[in-house]
């Protein structure tokens, strides 16, 4: 697959123009003659170019979604032809990582990564993958496709191991993973059918920004996106457990309610946990006690939830067990009677949810990164 060949009629025209323009502003940040853009424009670029979903905000192990195609936008200065970047971090998995050493590693952390992107099809149905590159170097961009495949497990090869870094391979791609930073490398090759764009970096663009201010008479409204009004972020484990920095999945509760102990239960009786912080400060997010609204998940599947039990601790759905074949059987693939674990929530990289809200009858969720309710309950008061 080369994305611009067969996109050439659906915003091709626009993507060039954009990087372009985004390039020429490069002496906003430096007086380097490489064109810079940042890793966060490109992939706005692209999903606003192509029409397609920004997967970004999620740190899911894509950048968009374009169809049924999952992208990884990359954007790096070209060394050469060759430049080794980052595709994965495992921060939370540091402690674990740093008891295994050379091919039990690589194995490892293979698996990870492969569990990764597996979640990541599933979560937003995605059937394909690729690599999507913006290479710079002087004056020029230089673009081009690279696969985006599974680590191959029966063919990992270890090529070196020091005091730094493991490399290893599996005889398609070649890996190294960097010890300090928990963090997941891989090498990619310019191929000689690369597209080269010429970019004309301005000398002053703060002249050229003012004088489009002026004449265009903008003003900076302020984009509404406010925790609280527009979003709440959700933790899929228990506040209530996790203490000092460890935490822990409720066994009987929130996404284990099932296992409860007292009258018998259904294995789909879960609930996501809504923490009275939630409530205490955005008393107007989620509508009234068991009034139902629509929950859309990423793949467009809706859901019949609602704010439920006392003091709305939980987030449901009806039927109740909607919830638990979408997140524990299709995504997390638990069998019925396994119970969720944090090391699990760890393993795929999220801990947390973020439900956006459409208005008082329908909400988005999707999943956010790991810590990420941690960063969020910053915002909050009491």
């Amino acid at each position: 697959m080369n994305i611009l060949k067969d996109n050439i009629n659906k915003g091709v025209d626009s993507y060039i123009d954009l990087l372009k323009i985004i390039s020429s502003l490069s002496n906003l940040f430096s007086d380097s003659s490489t064109p810079y853009i940042n890793y966060r424009v490109a992939e706005n670029i692209f999903c606003k170019a192509f029409k397609a979903d920004n997967l970004s905000r999620s740190d899911t192990a894509f950048d968009a979604k374009l169809n049924n195609l999952g992208v990884g936008i990359k954007t790096f200065i070209s060394h050469k032809g060759i430049s080794t970047e980052k595709i994965a971090e495992f921060n939370s998995l540091s402690s674990e990582l740093r008891q295994l050493k050379n091919y039990r590693l690589a194995e490892r952390l293979s698996t990870l990564r492969n569990e990764r992107i597996v979640f990541a099809q599933k979560t937003y149905a995605i059937s394909d993958c690729i690599y999507h590159c913006i290479t710079r170097t002087v004056k020029k961009l230089i673009i081009f496709d690279s696969q985006y495949e599974l680590i191959n497990l029966n063919k990992i090869k270890v090529t070196q191991d020091n005091n730094t870094s493991l490399q290893f391979q599996d005889g398609l791609n070649e890996y190294t993973f960097n010890y300090s930073k928990s963090t997941l490398y891989k090498k990619f090759y310019t191929p000689d059918n690369a597209i080269t764009l010429d970019v004309k970096i301005l000398d002053d663009p703060f002249e050229i920004l003012q004088q489009i201010f002026k004449t265009k008479k903008l003003s900076f409204d302020r984009e509404v996106g406010f925790p609280g009004i527009n979003y709440v972020i959700l933790p899929l484990y228990s506040l209530g457990l996790s203490k000092n920095g460890s935490k822990e999945v409720a066994t009987k509760s929130g996404l284990n309610q099932w296992n409860a102990e007292g009258r018998p239960r259904d294995f789909g009786e879960v609930y996501i946990p809504v923490p009275a912080k939630i409530h205490n400060n955005y008393p107007n997010f989620f509508p009234k006690r068991y009034t139902e609204f629509i929950l859309q998940t990423p793949t467009n599947l809706q859901l019949s939830a609602s704010i439920c039990q006392a003091n709305s601790k939980a987030l449901m759905t009806n039927p109740n067990n909607a919830l638990a074949d979408w997140l524990l059987r299709d995504l997390l693939k638990l069998k019925k009677g396994e119970l969720l674990t944090y090391k699990k929530l760890k393993e795929i990289g999220t801990d947390s949810v973020i439900v956006t809200k459409v208005n008082d009858k329908k909400f988005k969720i999707d999943f956010a990164p790991i810590d990420s309710y941690d960063e969020f309950e910053k915002n909050m008061k009491r």
